[in-house]
């Protein structure tokens, strides 16, 4: 962010904010990386602000729930130490059927499906009319990206740096002034659950992510070790 930052300035523009996926913040351009110190201000003065006009940090978080809904993710990662192990792990996602470019299509037995996987190792993008990946392709690292039909995105990849297979996973729902449906609707092409609470898209999440563990990285027969572990 503090590279794009600098590029920006360049161009004679003014940057106010920038975040990064690890919830680091940057806010300002006294310090051109995440800093804990300056984003800390923030919080406290949004804290104080807030409380001057009878609200909390979680009465406005409640509020952009009923306006923008639900958004919650659910990220974490295991430890692999060998690569013939994530090489076979990945290939085996991109091979589900024994062809080239064929990923797993559901979870659950059909439960969740899939609708566009993105390959950002291989540049498959079942998402684009050519199926070519419009983001930058590294075929030297893994990612893999699975959107569901349900509105979760959910992201395999490698750490550059680290023995680690990441997992990435948000679930967005819709406003809840929009729910006023007992049955699933589709906004956009995308067909969510009609969810009416925030426990619902919680367990929703949990529920898929345990699966993504459990039927695409397989960690006991890859010999995964757990975050906690």
């Amino acid at each position: 962010m503090g590279s794009k930052t600098a590029e920006l300035q360049a161009q004679g523009k003014r940057v106010l904010f920038a975040f990064e996926e690890a919830i680091g913040f940057m806010c300002g351009t006294a310090v051109l990386d995440k800093d804990g110190i300056s984003a800390g201000i923030r919080v406290a003065e949004m804290a104080a602000f807030l409380g001057s006009n009878g609200m909390s940090l979680r009465d406005k978080l409640d509020e952009l729930f009923k306006e923008y809904g639900y958004h919650i993710s659910n990220n974490s990662y295991f430890l692999c130490y060998e690569q013939p192990v994530i090489k076979r792990l990945f290939e085996r996602l991109r091979t589900f059927s024994r062809q080239p470019n064929t990923y797993p299509e559901s979870l659950l037995n059909g439960k969740y499906e899939v609708m566009f996987v993105r390959d950002l190792t291989s540049g498959y993008d079942s998402s684009q009319p050519d199926q070519q990946a419009i983001l930058p392709v590294s075929r030297s690292s893994q990612m893999i990206t699975f959107t569901f039909k349900n509105g979760l995105v959910a992201t395999l990849r490698t750490s550059g740096t680290e023995p680690k297979i990441k997992y990435y996973a948000e679930l967005c729902a819709p406003p809840t002034e929009t729910l006023t449906l007992l049955e699933d609707f589709t906004v956009l092409g995308v067909t969510f659950s009609n969810y009416r609470n925030l426990e619902v898209v919680q367990e929703t999440l949990k529920e898929m992510v345990t699966a993504i563990i459990s039927e695409f990285l397989q960690p006991d027969l890859n010999g995964l070790k757990a975050r906690n572990a």
